[in-house]
Protein backbone atom coordinates (compact mmCIF):
# COMPACT_ATOMS: atom_id res chain seq x y z
CA UNK A 1 0.00 0.00 0.00
CA UNK A 2 0.95 3.64 -0.27
CA UNK A 3 0.03 7.51 0.22
CA UNK A 4 -2.10 8.91 -2.53
CA UNK A 5 -3.49 12.53 -3.28
CA UNK A 6 -5.99 12.16 -0.48
CA UNK A 7 -2.92 12.92 1.97
CA UNK A 8 -1.40 14.98 -0.08
CA UNK A 9 -4.64 17.10 0.44
CA UNK A 10 -3.22 18.37 4.15
CA UNK A 11 -0.31 19.67 2.79
CA UNK A 12 -1.51 21.27 -0.32
CA UNK A 13 -4.97 22.62 -0.09
CA UNK A 14 -4.13 24.45 -3.42
CA UNK A 15 -3.29 21.35 -5.28
CA UNK A 16 -6.34 19.07 -4.52
CA UNK A 17 -8.84 22.04 -2.94
CA UNK A 18 -9.89 19.72 -0.09
CA UNK A 19 -10.32 20.45 3.27
CA UNK A 20 -8.30 19.24 6.60
CA UNK A 21 -9.90 16.69 8.32
CA UNK A 22 -8.69 18.11 12.22
CA UNK A 23 -6.25 14.83 12.30
CA UNK A 24 -8.65 12.25 12.26
CA UNK A 25 -7.35 9.93 9.44
CA UNK A 26 -3.88 11.19 10.73
CA UNK A 27 -4.18 9.77 13.93
CA UNK A 28 -4.30 6.06 12.22
CA UNK A 29 0.10 5.50 11.37
CA UNK A 30 -0.47 3.12 8.65
CA UNK A 31 -3.55 2.23 5.98
CA UNK A 32 -5.12 -0.73 6.66
CA UNK A 33 -7.38 -3.69 5.15
CA UNK A 34 -11.31 -3.07 6.21
CA UNK A 35 -12.00 -5.16 9.68
CA UNK A 36 -14.50 -7.04 7.82
CA UNK A 37 -14.47 -6.48 3.75
CA UNK A 38 -17.20 -7.61 1.78
CA UNK A 39 -16.97 -9.56 -1.44
CA UNK A 40 -15.74 -6.97 -3.96
CA UNK A 41 -15.30 -10.04 -6.27
CA UNK A 42 -18.28 -8.75 -8.09
CA UNK A 43 -18.04 -5.29 -7.77
CA UNK A 44 -18.39 -4.02 -11.63
CA UNK A 45 -16.10 -1.67 -13.26
CA UNK A 46 -16.50 1.84 -13.94
CA UNK A 47 -18.76 2.74 -17.07
CA UNK A 48 -16.40 5.23 -19.46
CA UNK A 49 -18.80 8.38 -19.80
CA UNK A 50 -18.16 12.08 -20.85
CA UNK A 51 -17.97 14.08 -17.70
CA UNK A 52 -16.74 17.80 -17.14
CA UNK A 53 -13.45 18.31 -15.75
CA UNK A 54 -13.89 18.76 -12.10
CA UNK A 55 -13.66 21.95 -10.08
CA UNK A 56 -10.69 21.01 -7.86
CA UNK A 57 -7.58 18.81 -8.31
CA UNK A 58 -7.31 20.21 -12.45
CA UNK A 59 -4.38 23.03 -12.32
CA UNK A 60 -2.08 22.70 -15.34
CA UNK A 61 0.72 22.63 -13.19
CA UNK A 62 0.99 22.14 -9.44
CA UNK A 63 3.95 20.94 -6.79
CA UNK A 64 3.94 18.20 -4.04
CA UNK A 65 7.11 17.78 -1.79
CA UNK A 66 9.47 20.01 -4.17
CA UNK A 67 8.39 18.03 -7.03
CA UNK A 68 6.33 19.69 -10.51
CA UNK A 69 3.81 17.74 -12.38
CA UNK A 70 2.28 18.44 -15.54
CA UNK A 71 -1.31 17.78 -15.69
CA UNK A 72 -2.56 16.22 -19.57
CA UNK A 73 -4.97 18.53 -21.10
CA UNK A 74 -6.00 15.41 -22.82
CA UNK A 75 -5.74 11.95 -21.96
CA UNK A 76 -6.16 10.25 -25.46
CA UNK A 77 -3.52 7.61 -26.08
CA UNK A 78 -2.19 7.95 -22.65
CA UNK A 79 -0.49 4.34 -22.19
CA UNK A 80 1.97 3.98 -19.32
CA UNK A 81 3.76 0.72 -17.82
CA UNK A 82 4.59 0.85 -13.92
CA UNK A 83 3.68 -0.46 -10.22
CA UNK A 84 0.16 0.14 -8.76
CA UNK A 85 -0.46 0.30 -5.09
CA UNK A 86 -3.42 0.65 -3.10
CA UNK A 87 -5.29 2.74 -0.15
CA UNK A 88 -7.61 1.60 2.25
CA UNK A 89 -9.35 2.37 5.62
CA UNK A 90 -6.77 5.55 6.43
CA UNK A 91 -8.99 7.54 3.38
CA UNK A 92 -12.66 6.14 3.08
CA UNK A 93 -15.27 8.55 3.46
CA UNK A 94 -12.39 11.55 3.04
CA UNK A 95 -12.41 14.20 0.13
CA UNK A 96 -10.13 13.22 -2.65
CA UNK A 97 -8.35 15.78 -5.23
CA UNK A 98 -11.49 15.98 -7.14
CA UNK A 99 -13.89 16.90 -4.22
CA UNK A 100 -15.29 14.27 -4.24
CA UNK A 101 -15.26 11.11 -0.99
CA UNK A 102 -13.24 8.21 -1.49
CA UNK A 103 -14.99 5.25 -1.51
CA UNK A 104 -12.96 2.38 -1.28
CA UNK A 105 -15.79 -0.27 -2.17
CA UNK A 106 -15.87 1.66 -5.84
CA UNK A 107 -13.76 1.11 -8.84
CA UNK A 108 -11.67 4.01 -8.89
CA UNK A 109 -7.88 5.52 -8.93
CA UNK A 110 -5.37 7.90 -7.96
CA UNK A 111 -2.80 9.24 -10.62
CA UNK A 112 -0.18 12.71 -10.56
CA UNK A 113 -1.18 13.66 -14.25
CA UNK A 114 -4.15 12.29 -16.12
CA UNK A 115 -7.09 15.02 -15.90
CA UNK A 116 -10.06 14.32 -13.14
CA UNK A 117 -11.53 12.32 -14.11
CA UNK A 118 -10.15 10.14 -16.94
CA UNK A 119 -10.99 6.40 -17.07
CA UNK A 120 -8.63 3.91 -18.08
CA UNK A 121 -8.03 0.30 -18.44
CA UNK A 122 -5.63 -1.63 -15.59
CA UNK A 123 -4.22 -4.80 -16.23
CA UNK A 124 -2.41 -6.68 -14.63
CA UNK A 125 1.37 -7.72 -16.06
CA UNK A 126 1.37 -10.82 -14.12
CA UNK A 127 -2.02 -12.41 -14.27
CA UNK A 128 -3.84 -10.41 -17.20
CA UNK A 129 -6.61 -9.19 -14.73
CA UNK A 130 -8.18 -6.27 -16.08
CA UNK A 131 -10.12 -3.34 -14.81
CA UNK A 132 -11.67 -0.16 -16.21
CA UNK A 133 -11.51 2.28 -13.22
CA UNK A 134 -12.35 6.22 -12.61
CA UNK A 135 -9.39 8.70 -12.11
CA UNK A 136 -10.54 11.09 -9.64
CA UNK A 137 -7.84 11.53 -7.14
CA UNK A 138 -4.04 12.48 -6.95
CA UNK A 139 -1.36 10.26 -6.01
CA UNK A 140 0.90 8.30 -5.48
CA UNK A 141 4.04 10.45 -4.71
CA UNK A 142 6.28 8.50 -2.90
CA UNK A 143 9.07 6.75 -4.69
CA UNK A 144 8.31 5.63 -8.41
CA UNK A 145 4.85 4.21 -8.36
CA UNK A 146 2.49 4.86 -11.77
CA UNK A 147 -1.49 4.91 -9.74
CA UNK A 148 -3.04 4.16 -6.37
CA UNK A 149 -5.47 1.68 -6.51
CA UNK A 150 -9.20 1.64 -4.47
CA UNK A 151 -9.05 -1.40 -2.07
CA UNK A 152 -11.85 -3.13 -4.64
CA UNK A 153 -9.55 -2.28 -7.68
CA UNK A 154 -6.58 -4.05 -6.39
CA UNK A 155 -9.05 -6.95 -4.68
CA UNK A 156 -10.35 -7.86 -9.03
CA UNK A 157 -6.59 -7.16 -10.15
CA UNK A 158 -5.18 -9.96 -7.26
CA UNK A 159 -2.63 -7.24 -5.71
CA UNK A 160 -4.17 -7.21 -2.32
CA UNK A 161 -1.72 -9.45 -0.99
CA UNK A 162 1.57 -8.09 -2.36
CA UNK A 163 0.71 -4.79 -1.99
CA UNK A 164 2.09 -3.50 -5.46
CA UNK A 165 1.63 -5.04 -8.59
CA UNK A 166 3.03 -4.33 -11.96
CA UNK A 167 0.73 -3.15 -14.37
CA UNK A 168 -0.39 -1.13 -17.63
CA UNK A 169 -2.52 2.07 -17.58
CA UNK A 170 -4.07 3.04 -20.60
CA UNK A 171 -6.87 5.54 -21.06
CA UNK A 172 -10.15 5.54 -22.54
CA UNK A 173 -12.06 7.31 -25.04
CA UNK A 174 -16.05 7.31 -23.34
CA UNK A 175 -17.20 7.86 -27.39
CA UNK A 176 -15.02 4.61 -28.65
CA UNK A 177 -15.72 2.57 -25.20
CA UNK A 178 -19.48 3.28 -25.79
CA UNK A 179 -19.76 2.31 -29.79
CA UNK A 180 -17.39 -0.72 -29.29
CA UNK A 181 -19.70 -2.04 -26.53
CA UNK A 182 -22.74 -1.30 -28.64
CA UNK A 183 -21.46 -3.30 -31.39
CA UNK A 184 -20.38 -5.78 -29.46
CA UNK A 185 -23.74 -6.39 -27.84
CA UNK A 186 -25.81 -6.00 -31.27
CA UNK A 187 -23.38 -8.58 -32.73
CA UNK A 188 -23.68 -11.42 -29.60
CA UNK A 189 -27.80 -10.36 -29.74
CA UNK A 190 -27.78 -11.30 -33.67
CA UNK A 191 -26.10 -14.40 -33.21
CA UNK A 192 -28.07 -15.36 -30.55
CA UNK A 193 -31.20 -15.23 -32.78
CA UNK A 194 -29.63 -16.54 -35.41
CA UNK A 195 -28.85 -20.07 -33.56
CA UNK A 196 -32.75 -19.99 -31.65
CA UNK A 197 -34.92 -19.20 -34.84
CA UNK A 198 -34.26 -23.26 -35.65
CA UNK A 199 -33.09 -24.76 -32.67
CA UNK A 200 -30.47 -25.77 -34.50
CA UNK A 201 -28.10 -23.39 -36.71
CA UNK A 202 -28.56 -23.80 -40.25
CA UNK A 203 -25.50 -23.28 -42.07
CA UNK A 204 -26.95 -19.85 -43.28
CA UNK A 205 -27.43 -18.70 -40.08
CA UNK A 206 -24.20 -19.84 -38.81
CA UNK A 207 -22.62 -17.59 -41.46
CA UNK A 208 -24.94 -14.84 -40.08
CA UNK A 209 -23.69 -15.04 -36.75
CA UNK A 210 -20.06 -15.35 -38.20
CA UNK A 211 -20.46 -11.73 -40.13
CA UNK A 212 -22.00 -10.42 -37.18
CA UNK A 213 -18.92 -10.84 -35.17
CA UNK A 214 -16.33 -10.58 -37.48
CA UNK A 215 -14.88 -6.82 -37.77
CA UNK A 216 -16.76 -4.71 -39.71
CA UNK A 217 -14.99 -2.88 -42.64
CA UNK A 218 -16.05 0.15 -44.10
CA UNK A 219 -16.93 0.00 -48.21
CA UNK A 220 -13.76 0.83 -50.19
CA UNK A 221 -15.10 4.06 -51.77
CA UNK A 222 -15.70 5.37 -48.46
CA UNK A 223 -12.21 4.20 -46.90
CA UNK A 224 -9.72 7.42 -46.26
CA UNK A 225 -6.56 8.04 -47.99
CA UNK A 226 -4.30 7.24 -45.76
CA UNK A 227 -1.20 9.66 -46.68
CA UNK A 228 0.16 11.37 -44.04
CA UNK A 229 -1.02 9.39 -41.54
CA UNK A 230 -0.04 7.58 -37.98
CA UNK A 231 -1.55 5.03 -35.62
CA UNK A 232 -0.78 6.53 -32.04
CA UNK A 233 -0.01 4.51 -29.26
CA UNK A 234 0.50 6.23 -26.30
CA UNK A 235 0.78 10.10 -24.79
CA UNK A 236 3.58 9.65 -22.01
CA UNK A 237 4.71 12.53 -19.84
CA UNK A 238 7.89 10.92 -19.41
CA UNK A 239 10.40 11.38 -22.47
CA UNK A 240 12.67 8.45 -21.12
CA UNK A 241 9.39 6.33 -21.58
CA UNK A 242 8.63 7.30 -24.70
CA UNK A 243 12.14 6.48 -25.95
CA UNK A 244 12.00 2.91 -24.08
CA UNK A 245 8.45 2.36 -25.58
CA UNK A 246 9.69 3.54 -29.33
CA UNK A 247 12.34 1.40 -28.71
CA UNK A 248 10.24 -2.19 -27.59
CA UNK A 249 7.72 -1.26 -30.29
CA UNK A 250 10.48 -1.23 -33.53
CA UNK A 251 11.14 -4.62 -33.11
CA UNK A 252 7.21 -5.74 -32.72
CA UNK A 253 5.39 -3.85 -35.98
CA UNK A 254 6.53 -3.57 -39.08
CA UNK A 255 6.06 -0.18 -39.58
CA UNK A 256 8.41 2.48 -38.44
CA UNK A 257 8.23 4.14 -34.99
CA UNK A 258 8.66 7.83 -33.71
CA UNK A 259 8.13 10.19 -30.95
CA UNK A 260 6.57 13.29 -31.65
CA UNK A 261 7.28 15.93 -28.69
CA UNK A 262 4.44 18.47 -27.93
CA UNK A 263 3.71 20.96 -24.98
CA UNK A 264 5.89 18.31 -23.08
CA UNK A 265 3.67 15.63 -23.96
CA UNK A 266 5.54 12.49 -25.93
CA UNK A 267 3.70 10.65 -28.27
CA UNK A 268 4.78 7.35 -29.44
CA UNK A 269 3.46 6.77 -33.49
CA UNK A 270 3.60 4.61 -35.89
CA UNK A 271 4.05 5.37 -39.65
CA UNK A 272 3.97 7.20 -41.68
CA UNK A 273 0.51 4.49 -43.74
CA UNK A 274 -0.09 5.51 -46.90
CA UNK A 275 -2.26 3.30 -47.78
CA UNK A 276 -5.46 3.75 -45.81
CA UNK A 277 -6.36 -0.80 -46.44
CA UNK A 278 -2.92 -0.90 -43.78
CA UNK A 279 -4.05 0.46 -40.80
CA UNK A 280 -6.37 -2.68 -39.87
CA UNK A 281 -3.21 -4.96 -39.68
CA UNK A 282 -1.02 -2.21 -38.30
CA UNK A 283 -3.86 -2.17 -35.40
CA UNK A 284 -3.77 -5.93 -35.14
CA UNK A 285 0.12 -5.91 -34.44
CA UNK A 286 -0.26 -3.28 -31.75
CA UNK A 287 -2.62 -5.19 -30.22
CA UNK A 288 -1.33 -8.59 -30.06
CA UNK A 289 2.02 -6.00 -28.29
CA UNK A 290 -1.01 -5.94 -25.71
CA UNK A 291 -2.33 -2.10 -26.97
CA UNK A 292 -5.64 -1.92 -27.65
CA UNK A 293 -6.53 2.01 -28.01
CA UNK A 294 -4.51 3.00 -30.79
CA UNK A 295 -6.46 5.48 -32.99
CA UNK A 296 -5.38 7.37 -36.29
CA UNK A 297 -3.93 10.95 -36.49
CA UNK A 298 -2.93 13.34 -39.03
CA UNK A 299 1.53 13.74 -39.86
CA UNK A 300 0.59 17.14 -37.73
CA UNK A 301 -0.70 15.77 -34.92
Amino acid sequence: MRVSGVLVCMLMLLVAGCASDGGGRYAQQNDAYPDAPPDVTDVPDAVPKDEPLAKSGNRSTYEVWGETYHVLSDPSGYVEEGDASWYGTKFQGYDTASGEPYDMYKMSAAHRTLPLPTYVRVTNLDNRHSVIVRVNDRGPFHGDRLIDLSYAAAARLDILGHGTGHVRVEAIDPEQWAEQHKRSTESASQGEVAQVSSGVPTQGATNEASAADAPQQAPVAERQDGTGQYVQVAALSSAARAKALEKRLQGQVSRPVRVREEASVYRVQVGPVHDASHIDSIKAELQAAGFDQSFVVSATE
